[in-house]
């Protein structure tokens, strides 16, 4: 535990610890205030020009857009403001040997990739950043993270399944490849949830499932007795996250007030991966983003530019019935490369596009993403109902990664971590 102050609950033997409390009231302020700050920014935001059209709407109005900032800021200045909560017990006393200095520098450098995140998402908001640098940046920032890990844990060993164990041992040291693991973890996250969006909602909406799933997950681990420090700390971490993106998303949801840009996306995937590393259970963590994965390995022909990729993917806007269609790209098939041949004939194949080719040789096709394919098995659909079969596909998906992470992972290992 961060420190002994805990708390008797409704006269049971069951204790909650006293930072918990303040973390959650913490919480629910930050919810308050940005119901409050963000419907009076939006004007700032409009005057900045930092604006955007709604394209699947019939009006066009002008949204003010990168309003994930101000979520941003809410949030981590309830971090700054929780600092102090978990050390009172430590702060109480003379001796600075036993002070948590361990538990300090984690919390101190966890706000620091998701302040940098946050940064490089605003600049990219205002600057439009080139895709490169969306590799890249995440990386750097996430740097502070892995020292931290370096010098707190340096645990770089994987428990191996039983089907491998048998030969390899029940674990293996994988050294360096940890650590790049990890720095690709934060750069998975931080993109996956940019690339599937496009509509009023999404963003929050999948951000939230992820982070309630988590907290799901550390109360089960300490419920179950595993009452490991680290799981508070995601806790400490996440219920502010959760209150500030609920105050967004009531005013990102369908029809939108207002843009989250893609300043939220990286500070939600820089959050995802700041307690899944630290918390030790990263691998959990991408277990709930089983959505995510089947979008970027979907998407993955036109991301490496195998298939023409347009720079806007979202679904095409039919006024006359308010109605959303499959975006297109157009190609000719002569014109692809050898890898790009050979995904569109296995897509082709495999039924996953929907495709038209014109008498001279010009292929049409529906772009490459999850949203997409949702139209091409439901039909047009409005965007608000899409949002929600969306949303309900990403609850589903957890309670699947739950089932793989308790039910069905004691057939494949012997421990699980």
């Amino acid at each position: 535990m961060f420190n002994s102050f805990e708390l008797r609950a409704f006269g049971t033997s069951t204790s909650i610890p006293l930072p918990l409390l303040v973390n959650v009231a913490i919480s629910v302020g930050a919810y308050y205030v940005g119901q409050s700050l963000i419907p009076r920014m939006k004007t700032m935001f409009l005057s900045a020009n930092l604006a955007g059209v709604d394209m699947n709407k019939k009006s066009k109005a002008k949204i003010p857009e990168a309003l994930g900032v101000v979520t941003g800021c809410i949030f981590l200045v309830s971090l700054f403001l929780f600092i102090p909560v978990p050390f009172m017990g430590s702060f109480s006393k003379n001796d600075l040997e036993e002070f948590p200095h361990d538990k300090f520098v984690e919390f101190i450098a966890a706000m620091l990739s998701i302040c940098c995140m946050i940064l490089l998402g605003f600049a990219d908001d205002v600057l439009n950043l080139r895709w490169r640098d969306k590799l890249y940046l995440p990386t750097v920032a996430s740097l502070p993270l892995l020292m931290v890990y370096y010098t707190n844990f340096n645990s770089t060993t994987i428990i191996l399944p039983r089907i491998v164990s048998q030969f390899l041992g029940m674990s293996v040291n994988i050294g360096v490849l940890y650590y790049v693991y990890m720095g690709m973890l934060a750069v998975f996250c931080t993109n996956a949830i940019n690339i599937l969006a496009g509509i009023n909602g999404l963003e929050t909406c999948q951000s939230l499932v992820i982070a309630g799933s988590i907290v799901v997950f550390n109360l089960v681990e300490i419920l179950s007795g595993r009452c490991r420090e680290e799981y508070e700390f995601s806790l400490y971490i996440m219920l502010p996250y959760i209150g500030s993106t609920l105050a967004l998303w009531k005013y990102n949801r369908y029809p939108s007030q207002v843009f989250v840009g893609d300043t939220f996306n990286y500070l939600s995937g820089m959050t995802f991966a700041v307690v899944g590393i630290l918390g030790h259970f990263s691998k959990t963590v991408l277990l709930f983003f089983i959505p995510q994965i089947i979008n970027f390995v979907y998407s993955v022909p036109q991301l490496f530019r195998f298939i023409p990729c347009p720079r806007h993917r979202l679904p095409k806007y039919d006024p006359a019935s308010d109605l959303l269609h499959c975006s297109k790209t157009q190609f000719r098939v002569g014109d692809l490369n050898v890898l790009g041949r050979v995904c569109f004939a296995v897509f082709r194949t495999l039924r996953l596009i929907r495709c038209e080719e014109s008498e001279d040789g010009v292929v049409s096709c529906n772009n490459f993403t999850i949203i997409n394919f949702a139209i091409l098995l439901t039909g047009p659909i409005r965007e608000d109902r899409l949002n929600r079969l969306l949303v309900v596909f990403q609850v589903v998906c957890s309670l699947f990664a739950f089932a793989i992470r308790y039910p069905l992972a004691h057939y494949f290992y012997d421990t699980i971590n």
